[in-house]
């Protein structure tokens, strides 16, 4: 029984092998199907509320995803224009930070503090600081150009849903603990990503709204960054503010860079710790662990879009084995649970 049991696993391990060797070759369907599934399965939530509203399905249907399609066109559209004129004036905002480095060394030295300058000046590259986000809204706009497809299979995606339901009752119409399970399951991942998007979406719109009422450039691109970053935990808040502080610095004083970076700091950790867990319920978090190794295997398997993905796809596994008694034990292991009694 013991050789069996090893066989099983070393079995198992080739076929996660084989499946992710599989995924990352695919990727770029991968991406635009991952996409596609987990955004219907928010519509159809919203969809599903206009129904219950004595809403017709069909209307509904159409309605939510034109809705959902010009915000997404129009969102990409401004952040398009603003991303095109912020590299215009990258070189002349690095030119400003540095400035500000050389005066605040200036001033330190007025006191009697020694420092190399040009030593400072090369570790604060802030070429790369801009860099990193330039880069990740370059691929963001990769996958925007593949919008048409993404639109497309939450259409059909959508449209198939009901029959789906209907053939899975055939399926397991002698198995209704399955059944059950499916659906334990379907319902869990609905909640999910519909908390999680709307968060993220509050993240954003009030990141965006401090930046506009302290007059800082840029802050619908600054926003909607902050929204997608924000399934992303931890370092995803992290390098979205990045950006916003420093333009703040050369637009602002450093009063006001400080009260911008309190607020980025209070609305992650509020909408994160407070609002998310009182929705999604604590036993849906997970461990950091699970978090820190699932951001890099996706993001080298999906790329940087995989990193957006990787707590939706990792959470999505953990709600199906939490969904089956028989690999709940699992789901506990990628639980966050580690402080509980």
């Amino acid at each position: 029984m013991d050789g069996m049991k090893i066989r099983n696993y070393f079995f198992y391990l080739a076929s996660f092998v084989i499946i992710i060797a599989g995924l990352k070759a695919a990727s770029e369907i991968v991406i635009i199907l991952f996409l596609a599934i987990f955004i219907s399965s928010i519509i159809s939530t919203i969809i599903l509320f206009l129904e219950n509203k004595n809403i017709p399905k069909f209307f509904s249907y159409l309605v939510v995803l034109g809705i959902f399609s010009l915000i997404t066109l129009l969102l990409s559209y401004i952040i398009n224009i603003s991303l095109k004129d912020f590299l215009i004036n990258l070189p002349q905002y690095e030119k400003q930070l540095q400035q500000l480095v050389v005066d605040t060394i200036a001033l330190g030295e007025t006191y009697g503090i020694e420092v190399d300058k040009k030593s400072i000046l090369d570790t604060l590259n802030f070429s790369s600081f801009f860099g990193i986000t330039t880069n990740l809204i370059g691929s963001i706009g990769t996958f925007l150009s593949k919008f048409l497809l993404i639109i497309i299979g939450i259409a059909f995606i959508l449209a198939e849903s009901k029959s789906f339901e209907k053939k899975l009752k055939i399926i397991f119409e002698k198995d209704k603990d399955r059944l059950e399970h499916f659906n334990l399951f379907s319902h869990n991942i609905k909640n999910y990503f519909l908390v999680k998007t709307t968060t993220s979406f509050l993240t954003g719109f009030l990141i965006a709204l401090i930046l506009i009422f302290f007059d800082i450039n840029y802050p619908i691109l600054w926003g909607a960054i902050a929204m997608l970053f924000n399934f992303i935990p931890v370092v995803g808040s992290i390098i979205a503010a990045i950006p916003a502080v420093l333009l703040s610095l050369v637009s602002a004083d450093i009063n006001t860079t400080i009260i911008i970076i309190i607020l980025y700091v209070g609305i992650n950790i509020s909408i994160s710790n407070i609002i998310e867990p009182k929705f999604m319920g604590k036993e849906l978090g997970l461990s950091p662990l699970i978090i820190f190794f699932s951001l890099i295997l996706w993001g080298w398997v999906l790329g940087i879009v995989g990193m957006f993905l990787a707590v939706p796809i990792t959470m999505t596994l953990k709600i199906a084995f939490d969904s089956n008694k028989s690999t709940k034990w699992l789901s506990i292991l990628m639980s966050d649970i580690g402080g509980k009694k």
